[in-house]
Parts: structure tokens; C-alpha cells; sequence
């Protein structure tokens, strides 16, 4: 991750509900890409369905361009646990693929990722996202006032490793606002009661990065590709969250991408 030098932002109501407005179309964007997974599909294929409904909702990929990155979507499938180029490669059955995205909409960035199983896949590897998607949300749990950072992550990291997971350490959650990546850094492993304590306003991505079993991971000669290094299957899941003074407000949503699953019958909903 690269992360912006800039203070931590509070953000003001009306400003908060200006990120919601991004994150939502996020979701919106990884329902519209969800109604194509397929396998044969090529992941070039669904970037490109991803931009078009981007654009054509008023906003941009925020992710095109960010620092050389040349796509819309990071397609993450396997192995791989965030950053995957989309290229050529097809989709086959039985493939655990993660989708992150991101939209710039009126100058105020949405951030969310999810991971898709495709018909077929193992028990083992559906244990693994349900395992992942339940540390976000447990972690979510944790941003209220007077709490630290240190509480989500340590919340995050013995739930995942309580179940004989890995704790991805060499990438984070963060600070989302006016840029991609800000300030804090949110890991998904440490100590209670230590980091940076939650204040009203503030803004952040929560995103854990489980692998199946061997925590490191390698990066790929081309800068983003980051695979587990005993090539197990990882899982990611990511939602944008608003501290306030009545607790966690997840600005983003899997509403519309569950739904989507359920009707695809490419697909499995774990």
C-alpha cells in the first residue's frame, strides 16, 4: 500500500455522506460485475464492464492510473491475494476470486472489496471466506470511540488465527477520503489498546487478508501482484466505516452483491 503523508482527517457529516455516495456506487459496480462471473470469462472482460458502469454512473475508477496501476479492478484470483492485473486469463470453475474496486465520485473516494466463489469450489476454501468475511465485521465492531486501532486489528487477527489462518502482515487497511489511501494505516494483526485511538469523523478501509495457511506472500515482478508464497488460497474483504459518536457506520455495502449472487447460478454465496 501506498499511503498519502497527510494528517488524520475528521470528516464532517455532510462530508461523510459524500464518501458513502462513492462507496455505495462501489457496490453497485461489483453487483454489475458479479452478473458476469463465469468461468471462461477473461478478468480483462470484467474490467472493462466495471469502467463502463463506473463512468457511465458519473464518477471514475479510482484505482486507473493510481500510481501507474493500469486497470479498474484488482482480480485477485487464488493465490492471489490483492493487486491482480486483469488480463487475458479466463475464469474456471471452482476459482475463489477477489474483486477489489474503487470510485472517485464528486471528489470523495469509495474503497471495497469482496471475494467471489465460483461453482464448485472446496469446503475448505468456503470456510476460509466465511472465516474472513466474519473478522470484518468483528472488526467493525471495534471502531467506537475511546477505542484504538489496535483493538480491530487484534480482534481481526486472533479470530482468523484462532481458526488456523494466516495473518497477511505486509499489507493494511487505511484512511479513505479525498485520496485513495490515507492516514491511519489499519493492520490486520497487533495489541489491544495500542495505535492511534478512534475519534468522531474519522474514516477508514477495513480490510483483512487471510491466506489458507502460510502467512508470507510475494510480490510479482510486474510491482502489484501479491500471491501467497505456498500458493494456498486468500480471501479479502474490505468495507469503508465512519466513527461516530453511535458507532461504526459502514458507508459501503454487500447488499446488492449477495443479491446478485443469489442469482447467478455461476456462483456460490458463502
Amino acid at each position: 500500500m501506498i499511503f498519502e503523508k497527510i494528517m488524520i482527517n475528521k470528516r464532517t457529516e455532510s462530508e461523510i455522506e459524500e464518501i458513502r455516495k462513492s462507496a455505495l456506487l462501489v457496490g453497485k459496480t461489483l453487483a454489475e460485475v458479479a452478473k458476469n462471473i463465469k468461468a471462461g470469462v477473461t478478468t480483462n472482460n470484467l474490467d472493462k464492464i466495471a469502467e463502463e458502469f463506473i463512468r457511465d454512473n458519473g464518477a471514475t475508477p479510482a484505482f486507473k492510473g493510481y500510481y501507474g496501476y493500469p486497470a479498474s479492478l484488482c482480480i485477485s484470483i487464488n493465490e492471489v491475494v490483492v493487486h491482480g492485473i486483469p488480463s487475458k486469463r479466463e475464469l474456471k470453475e471452482a476459482d475463489v476470486v477477489s474483486i477489489d474496486c474503487g470510485t472517485l465520485l464528486n471528489g470523495w473516494v469509495g474503497d471495497s472489496a469482496y471475494t467471489f466463489a465460483l461453482e464448485g469450489v472446496s469446503e475448505e476454501a468456503k470456510r476460509l471466506m466465511k472465516v474472513t468475511k466474519e473478522s470484518l465485521y468483528l472488526g467493525i465492531k471495534k471502531c467506537k470511540l475511546g477505542n484504538r486501532i489496535g483493538d480491530l486489528s487484534s480482534e481481526i487477527q486472533d479470530y482468523c488465527e484462532d481458526k488456523g489462518y494466516g495473518i497477511v502482515r505486509e499489507l493494511c487497511g487505511h484512511g479513505v477520503g479525498r485520496k485513495m489511501h490515507e492516514s491511519p494505516e489499519v493492520p490486520n494483526f497487533g495489541k489491544k489498546g495500542t495505535g492511534i485511538k478512534f475519534k468522531e469523523g474519522m474514516v477508514i478501509a477495513i480490510e483483512p487478508m487471510i491466506t489458507m495457511k502460510d502467512r508470507v506472500v510475494v510480490f510479482e515482478k510486474d510491482g502489484w501482484t501479491c500471491r501467497t508464497r505456498d500458493l494456498s488460497i486468500a480471501a479479502h474483504y474490505e468495507h469503508d466505516v465512519a466513527i461516530t459518536e453511535n458507532g461504526p457506520d459502514i458507508l459501503s455495502s454487500f447488499f446488492e452483491i449477495e443479491e446478485i449472487i443469489k442469482q447467478n447460478n455461476n456462483l456460490v454465496l458463502v
